[in-house]
C-alpha cells in the first residue's frame, strides 16, 4: 500500500512539475518578481515627466480640438509558422495552422475593403500600420491604398516576427529594410512606426529617429503627442489607445459589435469632452480581419458617423497629427 502512495506522490509530483515546465515555455509564464529593494526607481527615461493639467492650451487647425486617425494593420504571416493572432487556439503550435492562418488572410482579401469603402464614405484618410512584405505580396492591394492617398508607417516585415532579441546593428538593418521597401513602393517614406506587437528594443526609438521619422504609436500612456528622448533627432509619442483596439475587444474580452461600439463612443465622447480645456488624440487601432467581418463593419459605420456630428473633431493622418503639434508647439 505503501508503495502504491509512493507511486502516485511521484507521478503527482512529475505531473507538476512537467506543468510548470510547459507554463514557462510560453507566453503564459509569469515573470519572477525580483526582491524587494530599496534602490531607485528603474524607469524608461524616453520621455520628461509631464502631467495633462500643467499644459499650455492650443487647438489643432480649423480651431479643432479633438484629432481622430484611424490606424488600419495591414499584414502578413508566414504559412510555416504558428505565431500570428488566433480567432480559435492552437495550443499545440501545429504548422501549418490553416484555420487561422486562412482566418487572418481574410482580412487583405475581403475585410480590408470593407473597411476602405466605409472610410471613403465618411471622407476619412487611414494611417496604415503596413508590414513590409505586403509591398512586394500583395501589390494590387498596395495600388489600391494608394489610390486612397492614405499615410503609411512602418509596421516590421511581417506579423509572424518582431525586434524583440535582436542587435542594435541587426535591429538596425531590419528597420532600414522596412522603410526602404515601403518607400520603394509608395514613392514615400514612412514618417511613423508602429511595432510588431508595440514591441520594442532599447535601442528601436533611437534608430527610428537616426533614420528620420516623426512618430511612434508604441508608447501609450498619454492623450496628446509628446516629444522622446533619443540620443539624436527627434521623434513623437502620438496615441495610438490600445483600450480601443479590435483585438483587445473584440477577441480578449469577447465583446458584441454593440459592446464595441459603445466602448469607442465612450472612448470619444470622454476626449471630446477633455478637449475643450486641452486638445486631445484619439487613435482606432483596426484589424481587417477583425473589424472588416461583416458581422462586425456597421459599428465602425456608426461610430464614424457618431464622431462627425461633432463640429470640434479633426480627421487627420498620423504625420498631419504630428506636423500640428510641431507648428503649435515650437519650443518641444
Amino acid at each position: 500500500m505503501q508503495r502504491n502512495d509512493d507511486r502516485r506522490d511521484f507521478l503527482k509530483k512529475g505531473l507538476v512539475l512537467a506543468g510548470t515546465a510547459g507554463l514557462l515555455g510560453t507566453a503564459l509564464a509569469p515573470v519572477a518578481a525580483r526582491a524587494q529593494t530599496l534602490g531607485p526607481m528603474r524607469r524608461a527615461n524616453r520621455h520628461d515627466d509631464s502631467y495633462i493639467f500643467e499644459r499650455k492650451p492650443f487647438t489643432w487647425p480649423g480651431n479643432k480640438t479633438l484629432a481622430v486617425w484611424i490606424a488600419p494593420n495591414v499584414e502578413v504571416w508566414h504559412f510555416d509558422s504558428p505565431v500570428g493572432q488566433q480567432v480559435t487556439p492552437n495550443t499545440a503550435n501545429r504548422v501549418p495552422d490553416v484555420v487561422n492562418y486562412a482566418w487572418r488572410e481574410y482580412g487583405i482579401r475581403v475585410g480590408l475593403w470593407r473597411i476602405a469603402d466605409v472610410l471613403d464614405a465618411a471622407g476619412v484618410k487611414a494611417t496604415v500600420a503596413l508590414n513590409a512584405a505586403v509591398c512586394d505580396t500583395f501589390p494590387k492591394a498596395m495600388d489600391e491604398m494608394k489610390k486612397r492617398g492614405w499615410e503609411f508607417m512602418g509596421h516590421g516585415t511581417t506579423n509572424s516576427e518582431n525586434l524583440s532579441g535582436l542587435s542594435a546593428d541587426k535591429e538596425k538593418e531590419v528597420i532600414q529594410h522596412v522603410l526602404r521597401t515601403i518607400e520603394k513602393s509608395t514613392g514615400r517614406k514612412p514618417r511613423g512606426w508602429l511595432g510588431t506587437g508595440l514591441i520594442e528594443t532599447n535601442n528601436t526609438l533611437d534608430i527610428l529617429a537616426e533614420e528620420g521619422l516623426s512618430y511612434c504609436g508604441d508608447w501609450n500612456n498619454d492623450d496628446q503627442p509628446y516629444p522622446m528622448k533619443v540620443r539624436k533627432g527627434k521623434i513623437f509619442s502620438i496615441p495610438y489607445c490600445m483600450e480601443i483596439n479590435d483585438i483587445g475587444l473584440f477577441l480578449r474580452k469577447g465583446y458584441t459589435g454593440e459592446q464595441y461600439l459603445r466602448s469607442v463612443l465612450d472612448q470619444f465622447e470622454t476626449l471630446y469632452a477633455d478637449s475643450a480645456k486641452l486638445p486631445r488624440v484619439m487613435g482606432l487601432p483596426l484589424h481587417p480581419m477583425i473589424t472588416g467581418q461583416p458581422l462586425r463593419i456597421q459599428y465602425l459605420q456608426r461610430a464614424l458617423a457618431e464622431m462627425k456630428k461633432h463640429e470640434r473633431v479633426w480627421f487627420a493622418t498620423g504625420g498631419e497629427i504630428i506636423d500640428a503639434y510641431q507648428r503649435a508647439n515650437p519650443a518641444v
